[in-house]
């Protein structure tokens, strides 16, 4: 038991720190890490496809506020809105986004309302814009995954692996079933390591000029949602809505999987019947046949400013 508990990962005895009157949660400056480094790499990116770098700060000024609501919204509607709306329950309670309490397949929907906006607003091609952003996300995401690590929760199944993640038994989120001193699996280590490999992968296929226009996006969402349905299925034990039997997570995690597979295959046919050539938008214009440049072939200036 000594040994494997020396091998197991421990967790954070503190969740916030203290500056004067305010107090700053360990998870919200993992979400912030997580946002700057999507913000650096997406600019990266939209600047290497021709782009102006400054229209990735104009749709993050509409998406991530808009993905924010969405978060806190898909918490209080979907993961636990017995707190919200149960008995004694105070609904106000909706704006205290500071108590805790967001998802990131609602800060991902309605985030990508917030762009689709902006996208129309300052002529931008939103599938264009999503290729771009979709590698920074899965970052992100990983590195919002660790604000759950400080806060011990969201962990999976009891476990004797050495890898096995300690809960402090006075945590709130203990399981109260389970004897002091219980391992569990660290979920948030797991999906930070599905989506900085999902993310690798992004960018490791799209140097290759494979995808069609739009569907590094849906690519991504099929591997997340892939991996977030195989956590929830397999591993999760939190408390969570339940629809005929099952997580509510299992099915809009299972939905978001199959929806990304069907736009995936929409955005191949729709490239084909336009006769778009595979990676040919990434140099800032799409490549209507076998004359024009190449995904593989330098384009002319013309072509890398979109004009």
């Amino acid at each position: 038991m000594t040994s494997t508990v020396l091998a197991s990962i421990p967790s954070p005895s503190v969740s916030t720190i203290e500056l004067g009157p305010l107090t700053i949660h360990f998870y919200a400056l993992c979400i912030l890490a997580g946002i700057v480094v999507c913000m650096w790499l997406t600019g990266r990116r939209w600047a290497a496809w021709g782009e102006g770098p400054e229209r990735v700060w104009d749709v993050a000024m509409w998406a991530i506020p808009s993905g924010i609501i969405g978060a806190r919204l898909y918490h209080v509607l979907i993961t636990d809105p017995g707190s919200y709306f149960g008995e004694g329950a105070d609904p106000l309670d909706i704006f205290k986004i500071w108590e805790g309490g967001i998802g990131i397949m609602g800060a991902i929907s309605v985030g990508g309302l917030g762009a689709w906006y902006a996208c129309r607003r300052y002529g931008i091609s939103l599938a264009k814009f999503a290729d771009a952003a979709a590698p920074g996300i899965m970052i992100a995401q990983a590195m919002g995954r660790w604000g759950n690590w400080f806060n011990q929760e969201l962990f999976g199944k009891p476990t004797t692996l050495p890898w096995g993640l300690e809960i402090s038994a006075t945590s709130p989120n203990f399981p109260d079933q389970y004897p002091a001193g219980t391992l569990f699996h660290p979920t948030f280590l797991y999906e930070s390591l599905w989506n900085l490999v999902g993310a690798a992968l992004l960018i490791a296929l799209g140097r290759r000029g494979i995808f069609q226009l739009g569907q590094t996006f849906w690519t991504y969402v099929v591997w997340y949602g892939f991996g977030r349905l195989m956590i929830e299925t397999f591993l999760r034990i939190d408390t969570a809505e339940m629809l005929l039997g099952v997580r509510i997570h299992v099915w809009t995690s299972g939905s978001i999987f199959l929806l990304g597979i069907v736009m995936f295959a929409l955005m191949g046919l729709r490239a084909r019947r336009r006769g778009e050539l595979p990676g040919a938008y990434r140099q800032g214009a799409v490549v209507p046949n076998a004359d024009e440049p190449s995904a593989d072939e330098p384009a002319p200036a013309s072509v890398r400013s979109g004009t």
